[in-house]
């Protein structure tokens, strides 16, 4: 697989405080990645940074093959970026939230109104589609929230904790989007601080804590580097060694 992003010394300080302290981090096409860590690791502040929402204090982000910050106009189209805080209009409609969203890549016409129906049918909303955004349920705009960021058909999928405060049947019908889009070939950077979503999922684990890379793997690996039989360890078990904290603590 070849390189679709890769973080440089990636460091965010404020106020002389590192928020995110050189991290380097290296995305293959089509895997799904996990970021692993509990609240405060620094998780949103390096998305934030590699959508170019946030500038670094140091470092770079290359996407494609090229400096994200100096080719932001070219590679943004190929970027669709799920934040934690939703991004969508309540009194907008379901299908003119998508449209707004869409639209900003230039796309019109014909190709739009396909493109709206499309994506409000991948997240099951087609019914949906007339209502106003303030009247749906947390999940329902969760739903909504992927259905405005993939109308341009991204290469590559950021989720930023897209099942926080969701009902278990929203998260699960998410979780499973998630898996199709990158079967219909997005790859896919997946941040949480719940564990059995992210083993569930993805195809590789980095684990981050105070900002910093602790460690990188597959489920597999990272369970090595605690124990030689990996049967007697839990991915749980491996991130309060390596962190010296209980994830479902925080």
């Amino acid at each position: 697989m070849s390189t679709i992003l890769k973080t440089n010394e990636l460091t965010k300080r404020y106020s002389g405080t590192a928020v995110v302290d050189d991290l380097n981090l290296e995305i293959q096409k089509g895997e799904i990645f996990g970021l692993l860590g509990p609240n405060g690791a620094g998780k949103s502040t390096t998305m934030n940074m590699i959508c170019n929402i946030v500038k670094p204090s140091f470092g770079s982000v290359e996407f494609m093959g090229k400096d994200f910050r100096k080719n932001r106009k070219e590679l943004s189209r190929h970027l669709g970026f799920i934040p934690q805080d939703l991004a969508i209009h309540g009194n907008l409609k379901a299908w003119e939230n998508v449209e707004l969203f869409t639209s900003l890549y230039g796309i019109r016409g014909a190709e739009l109104k396909k493109r709206i129906d499309e994506s409000l049918e991948y997240v099951g909303l087609s019914e949906r589609r007339n209502d106003y955004a303030k009247t749906f349920s947390g999940g329902m705009k969760r739903r909504l929230n992927i259905a405005c960021a993939i109308g341009h058909h991204p290469d590559l999928l950021i989720f930023d904790e897209p099942t926080v405060g969701i009902d278990p049947q929203s998260r699960n019908f998410i979780l499973e989007k998630i898996k199709e889009s990158n079967r219909n070939g997005a790859t896919v950077i997946y941040t949480s601080h719940y564990m059995e979503e992210v083993e569930a999922i993805c195809t590789r684990i980095a684990i981050m804590d105070n900002g910093k890379l602790i460690a990188c793997g597959t489920a597999e690996e990272l369970k090595k580097l605690v124990v030689d039989d990996i049967s007697k360890v839990t991915l749980e078990e491996v991130f309060l060694t390596l962190t010296g904290k209980k994830l479902r603590d925080l």
